[in-house]
Formats: structure tokens, sequence, C-alpha cells
């Protein structure tokens, strides 16, 4: 005979930990704020079949040249490349009990709406943060150049931000910045001791740095870890050398007759009353240049 205990093991059910909800708070959720992928957000999106994607690249124009009158005129062909992008699964399953969702209605909606975000969160953390792609033909930010805006000399380190990209052959046009660096910029100001990066002294807003738009995420934060340059605070770069495309988009579906392997314990959903939602995408991401990019630390580096 199948155990209470057996049936709530490291599922949501009504008796899982933490899971309060008095008839008088039922309608109230309490959870983190989630957030769009600024990756999607920055990068140009393109359509990506199954099996990938060549995308040509113009990596130098035609370039023309002062003649005399009736001097053969110059011959100038412009340089093509193109690198590769390949879509890869990126999914999450979280299983229910059926009573769950029967007596806790309003808290289910809002976990089955917030699942999909999970993807778009991972999404810019590989892209940001990780070592090693999903597999070939996939970029990572991860390599960029970096730069430390550590809050003594905020201006003059934006600009060399900015310089980096330029000298690299690209125009910087976007910037993601961790709430750990959103500090940095509003405490930057000038000889008068107004704030220089507020666009709205009332709200205490920074839409901008150097003319190009400013997009706050949590995704864009890395610890410091030994070797490194400090924690990570942003990324900032031209995003039209980013692509990135998804096959169907994503997918939602839900089964109460599959049989789940959770931690190496398989859950026959039919048996135990139980259902689970699955989201799945399949998507890809390539840079044309990886030196278009760069990476903003803070100069904190707390470990030895």
């Amino acid at each position: 005979m199948t155990s209470m205990e057996d049936i709530t093991m490291a599922n949501i059910g009504r008796n899982t930990s933490g899971v309060v909800l008095p008839t008088e708070v039922s309608n109230e959720i309490w959870g983190k704020t989630q957030e769009a992928s600024a990756v999607m957000r920055l990068a140009r999106k393109i359509d990506l079949p199954g099996s990938g994607v060549t995308v040509p690249m113009v990596t130098a124009d035609a370039e023309a040249g002062w003649v005399n009158e009736t001097d053969e005129k110059p011959v100038s062909n412009a340089t093509l490349n193109n690198k590769a992008m390949t879509p890869y699964k990126l999914a999450v399953i979280e299983t229910f009990s059926n009573e769950f969702r029967r007596d806790a209605e309003g808290l289910y909606e809002e976990l089955a709406r917030r699942l999909p975000n999970a993807l778009g969160k991972k999404f810019d953390e590989t892209v940001f943060h990780a070592t090693t792609a999903p597999g070939s033909n996939f970029g990572l930010l991860e390599a960029a150049p970096v730069k430390t805006v550590d809050g003594t000399g905020t201006w003059g380190d934006l600009v060399a931000v900015d310089a980096a990209v330029a000298a690299a052959g690209g125009e910087l046009n976007g910037w993601v910045f961790a709430p750990q660096g959103k500090a940095t910029l509003l405490n930057a100001s000038d000889s008068t001791n107004r704030p220089l990066f507020i666009s709205d002294l009332q709200n205490g807003g920074v839409g901008s740095l150097l003319g190009s738009p400013v997009f706050f995420s949590r995704h864009a934060y890395k610890a410091d870890a030994a070797g490194d340059d400090g924690e990570v605070i942003g990324f900032a770069g031209d995003w039209t050398s980013a692509v990135y495309g998804t096959v169907n988009g994503i997918e939602v579906a839900m089964s109460d007759q599959a049989t789940v392997n959770q931690g190496g314990t398989q859950l026959n959903l039919w048996q135990r009353n139980m259902f689970a939602l699955r989201v799945e995408v399949e998507i890809g991401f390539q840079v044309a240049d990886i030196n278009h990019f760069v990476k903003i630390t803070s100069g904190v580096n707390s470990v030895a």
C-alpha cells in the first residue's frame, strides 16, 4: 500500500513544506519577481530550423578609391564569412497532485504561469556565464573582453567599455546590468554632485548610458571565484552582432498518464493521482564577433 509519505516525496502537494493557505489569505501569493530574457530583448531574432542554420556575415565592405581621368578604376570586393547556429533543447518538468490543483488553485495557476520563465532564466545564465556551451555552434559571452566599472571613476570606466567595443569594429547599442551594479551607476555624480546617469530624478531610473538603452537583469550577475577578475555585474556590446532563434517557440504539455523519473525515482502519475507540466524550447544563440562585447566586473574579489 502506498503511504502518504511516498505520495508527497519531492513533489508539490498539499502537505509540501512551506505551503500554507489559510482561507483569509489564499489569494495572496508571494514570490520573487520574474524577468524576461535580457538576451532575447537585445539580440536579433532569426528563423531557426531544427537542423540549424548558417548565418552569412559581411566582414569587410568593398572600398572605393580616387582616380584620375581615364585611369583604371579600382577593384575591391567585400569579404564574407559565416557562422553556423544549432538549436538545443531546454526543458523542465514540474509535478503536482490533483488535490493541490483543486485546493490551491490560485497558487497552482501562479506556478504554472511562472514555469516557462525558467527557460529564459537558464538561457540567459548560459549565454552570459557558462564556460561550456550546450553543444557546438552555440555562442557564449563568458569569453568577452573584461572591463571594470568599480565606482571610482564611473564615467571614464563606461567610456572605456564603449571604446573597447568601437576598437573591435562594433558600435555599443545596449547595456545589461545586474542589480548589484545599479548602485554604482546611481552614485556616479558630476562636480556639483548631480547624478550623471539618472534620466528621471523623481523615480530614480537609469534609462540609458552614453546614448544606449540599459536593461537590468539578475541573470547578468555572477559571484567572483578564484582566478576571476571580480564579480560580474553586467555586459555591454553591439547586439546587432548577436542572433538567437527558436524552432517552434515555447511548447507546454500536460500529462496525467506518464511515468516521470524524478531524481532516480519513477513516479507513475496516474497511479498517484498526479499530473505533470512540461515546458521546453529548442533555441540557439550565436555571436559574429565576441570582441564586440565587454564583460563588466565590479573589481571586487573576495576570493583569495
